[in-house]
């Protein structure tokens, strides 16, 4: 087994009397992690699954008596995909109310009805973990890191889902189509907000094809012949079933400064690679620099997730197309990194970027130096 760092930042949790909630995106590895954290447990563990329909209906409207009826004498309850219950977050808190000696263990692919219910019903009574696609970091510890050092352009096309990981690389299109084709849909399309499910293949088409590049909803929405509310509508819905993640614009001073922009990256790059059928080799992409930007924005995601590295993010951009691809705000300053697959010269950051925010510090990027900017070091 690949171990996850969240493992560890878990197991610090267990025992204080409050519930686990590990979100994150579905196949993944929650399930196979809080399996794993339970079998070590001297414990007896119950597991309620909400891919199973008769365990959501015996658990919807449930009283408390039939919930201590149907734990009995398990100490831990773990509720699998719990975003598939009905009231998810009510039941949840009869547990933390009632039976503050069964350890609670939640599994989620979706923010949306999951986090809403929880966050309202379990307030005080839980600790939340993000969970994503495996990481560089990750796999340099499972086996090495030259091996994984050099990977690093098959991770760049095939990503780090678990199940492309594991199998041979000869199966990781076939892994991947299935992956984007089903799995990826599978909570979007019972949403009620989800009225045009065929705009959400071509929006898709249309969001992979401009990662590292500014989004325009109406410009979207044009292409896709949809409204600009139904886009944004729809990426909102994404983002929050974690396909994908919003990248705004830094604007504080400046009168030339992009206000209300955005980015759009995807949390995998093999799953937008799938989106859009090219699983070339990075020598024949003409979008590689995009390809690594995505890259190294997902994984520094999931470095500040797993280290609480609380910090905002942004991209930067003028009027006059002035750029900076990354900027943290961290403890009242800002770090500003230029990505760059190949770097012939040092980059030369913006000076009006610079004498807006005086203090700040400067980084380039590149397949020399990554390691530390996803967190090896």
């Amino acid at each position: 087994m690949i171990d996850r760092i969240q493992e560890k930042n878990i197991r610090q949790w267990l025992g204080k009397g409050k519930a686990i909630i590990l979100i994150g995106p579905r196949q993944v590895g929650k399930t196979t992690l809080v399996q794993e954290i339970t079998s070590s447990l001297d414990r007896k563990a119950l597991w309620l699954t909400g891919d199973d329909p008769q365990v959501r209906l015996l658990l919807e409207n449930i009283s408390l008596a039939r919930l201590q009826a149907i734990i009995g004498e398990h100490e831990v309850v773990v509720v699998d995909e719990a975003q598939r219950f009905h009231n998810a977050g009510l039941t949840l808190k009869l547990v933390t109310d009632h039976l503050p000696q069964v350890q609670l263990l939640v599994t989620g692919s979706s923010s949306l009805d999951l986090a809403a219910e929880t966050k309202e019903s379990l307030v005080g009574r839980k600790f939340e973990f993000l969970l994503f696609p495996l990481s560089f970091v990750e796999m340099c510890a499972h086996h090495g890191y030259l091996a994984e050092r050099s990977l690093l352009e098959h991770r760049m096309i095939f990503g780090y889902y678990p199940e492309v990981v594991k199998n041979e690389p000869t199966l990781s299109q076939k892994i991947l189509n299935d992956l984007s084709d089903g799995l990826m849909y599978k909570d979007l399309l019972t949403f009620d907000q989800l009225k045009k499910p065929s705009l959400l293949v071509k929006l898709l088409q249309a969001l992979a094809m401009q990662i590292g590049s500014e989004v325009s909803y109406n410009e979207i929405a044009q292409l896709i012949g949809a409204d600009p509310l139904t886009v944004e509508r729809y990426v909102d819905l994404l983002e929050q079933t974690f396909v994908l993640f919003r990248l705004p614009s830094l604007s504080r001073n400046a009168r030339n400064e992009i206000k209300k922009g955005r980015k759009i990256y995807f949390y995998d790059n093999g799953i937008r690679n799938s989106i859009i059928k090219n699983f070339n080799p990075i020598p024949l992409r003409m979008d590689k620099g995009a390809l690594w930007e995505n890259f190294l924005i997902a994984e520094r995601m999931k470095r500040n997730a797993y280290r609480d590295y609380f910090c905002n993010s942004y991209f930067w951009r003028t009027t006059t197309q002035q750029e900076i691809d990354y900027v943290e705000d961290y403890g009242g300053k800002l770090y500003a990194f230029e990505f760059k697959w190949q770097s012939k010269k040092p980059p030369r950051f913006p000076k009006s970027f610079l004498e807006a925010y005086p203090g700040s510090e400067t980084e380039l990027i590149d397949r020399e130096n990554f390691e530390t900017f996803v967190g090896i070091l």
